[in-house]
């Protein structure tokens, strides 16, 4: 089990590139982003000219994460009408990269929706490229005001559920500032809880088939300098029976109007563990993550991913033999089962932390109230 202690020093970026940017270079506008499938290894930027390039970049995962991918798609609708491409078939073929995320679709159709009215007021492409890009520049900064309150927001309720400090906090998958425009989601709140010197352990879930958790979250943990533990996510119900986890703090992608909570496939085990040993499973997402329109757990469209990536093993900078890519750990022709997300119901879930306070417990109507509230404050 790798074991990382808190080291003292500058609490650093976890990387000296942004995740996302807008350049304008003579030959025309790109959308810049760190590929997230090199992390650890190496900081590599990639470099989308058009639509198919965005979309090839969020299917393969070089961009990922609820938050990070609106704002990518709201860019990659702006990028589209920048360059004369059509904005329509592009924000469809975006927003269909990843139909599990919710905020991907927010993004686009806010993106869209800036095009579509500007040319109907003005007539003209260029203006209604603009308001496109302002749109997603919008975006962009809003997420990253959500994630500092987010973490404001969770802290104080990590205070009141344990009061005392000393947090050990387990994680699945990575939620920071590499799936986000500010700090993340729920590691922002781990991030918060070390900087004030609340945090004890964070327990970092491995996260398979594709290491998000060992690749990038214990990645963003050593580069802010935090007391973190990596696992496989097996050995996560040892912990809770050592009472070793006082809290599971997770992202979200899409959470259904009645609460239900769709992550990253293995949060749903957690939850049930954090029942049965008394442990507060805490979801922290921002507002656009909660779907209206999604009425139940149920109704969540699940992605389901190339059984390769369960049947291979890729690792950056690794030389490759497999079909998919990666190195081959089980019998050629062997099938696999390979669900990007679960779904965790409502009554597993303690609290649901967004930029505009907590939900606790979770129910339909509290949901709703936070939702309302949120438009009124936009509006």
């Amino acid at each position: 089990m790798a074991d990382q202690y808190a080291h003292s020093g500058e609490d650093k970026r976890p990387t000296e590139i942004p995740v996302i940017r807008w350049e304008e270079p003579p030959e025309g506008p790109v959308l810049v982003l760190l590929d997230q499938t090199r992390l650890p290894a190496e900081e590599v930027e990639l470099v989308c000219t058009d639509a198919p390039a965005l979309v090839e970049a969020i299917r393969s995962l070089a961009v990922r994460g609820a938050p990070l991918l609106g704002i990518a798609g709201a860019y990659g609708v702006a990028l589209a009408a920048a360059r004369g491409f059509d904005v329509e078939d592009a924000a469809q073929a975006i927003e269909g990269a990843r139909p599990t995320a919710v905020n991907l679709s927010v993004g686009v159709r806010r993106a869209e929706a800036a095009y579509r009215a500007a040319l109907t007021t003005t007539g003209d492409p260029t203006a209604a490229a603009t308001a496109a890009l302002a749109a997603a520049r919008a975006l962009h900064q809003e997420d990253a005001e959500a994630s500092a309150r987010m973490a404001a927001h969770g802290l104080a309720l990590l205070g009141e559920l344990l009061p005392g400090g000393g947090h050990r906090i387990l994680t699945h998958c990575n939620s920071g500032s590499l799936v986000s425009g500010g700090e993340g989601t729920a590691f922002a709140v781990a991030l918060a809880a070390h900087r004030q010197g609340e945090l004890r352990r964070l327990w970092v879930d491995e996260t398979r088939p594709l290491l998000q958790g060992a690749r990038l979250t214990a990645y963003e943990a050593a580069r802010h300098g935090m007391a973190y533990t990596l696992l496989t996510d097996n050995a996560a119900g040892s912990l809770f029976a050592s009472g070793e986890v006082d809290a599971v703090l997770i992202g979200a992608d899409r959470i259904a109007a009645d609460g239900s909570v769709a992550n990253k496939v293995g949060s749903y085990p957690l939850a049930v563990l954090a029942r049965y040993h008394h442990v507060p499973f805490i979801v922290v997402a921002p507002v656009t993550t909660v779907d209206p329109g999604t009425p139940d757990g149920a109704s969540i469209e699940v992605e389901q991913r190339p059984g390769f990536e369960v049947t291979e093993i890729t690792a950056p900078q690794v030389q490759v033999t497999g079909a998919g890519g990666g190195i081959p750990v089980a019998p050629l022709g062997t099938q696999a089962y390979n669900p990007a997300f679960d779904v965790t119901p409502p009554e597993l879930v303690t609290a649901i932390v967004t930029e505009e306070g907590a939900v606790s417990p979770v129910t339909a109507e509290a949901l709703a109230e936070l939702c309302a509230r949120s438009r009124r404050v936009t509006i």
